[in-house]
């Protein structure tokens, strides 16, 4: 279920949102489509399901993830979810406010690079982490890179 989800919201649907849009919609830039669905898919959806996860039932983040058998790791879980609901939520609030895409972009991107970032640091580890470790690598690539390419040429745009 754990990867299955993964799957959807960090690939499939953020690929289908993008194709749809870019088909349906004439002059729609795929950069700022790659923003747009990204954001909401992975920065949004997902850190925001996630947060409620770790806030509800954090022993599936210490014991399932992290293989952490002590109940009082879910204290810093259910902190660790706080942060991820309230960057969700600005990441699902970007559909109707789309100035803050590149602020969330970054704000997520930057998580998920870090975390992916530790997870491969923790060495030893299982599937779960696995899956976490490339996925959020992969997210953050993919928003930091939105990010960088829209600053630059919005740079470019002023410049010029």
């Amino acid at each position: 279920m754990y990867l299955a989800a993964i799957i959807l919201l960090l690939a499939v649907l953020p690929v289908l949102s993008i194709l749809v849009e870019f088909v349906t919609t004439t002059g729609a830039g795929l950069l700022p489509l790659v923003g747009k669905w990204f954001v909401f898919w992975a920065g949004g959806v997902r850190l925001f399901l996630a947060g409620l996860s770790q806030v509800f039932r954090p022993q599936f983040t210490y014991g399932g993830i992290f293989n952490i058998k002590d109940p009082e790791a879910g204290k810093l879980v259910k902190e660790i979810g706080f942060g991820n609901l309230s960057m969700g939520l600005v990441s699902l609030f970007t559909i109707i406010v789309p100035d803050w895409i590149v602020p969330a972009a970054l704000a997520t991107g930057l998580y998920h690079l870090l975390a992916g970032i530790q997870h491969w640091l923790n060495g030893v580890r299982g599937t779960k982490e696995t899956v976490a470790l490339v996925s959020d690598l992969a997210v953050g690539v993919i928003l930091l890179l939105f990010v960088l390419l829209t600053v630059f040429s919005t740079r470019q745009t002023i410049a010029a």
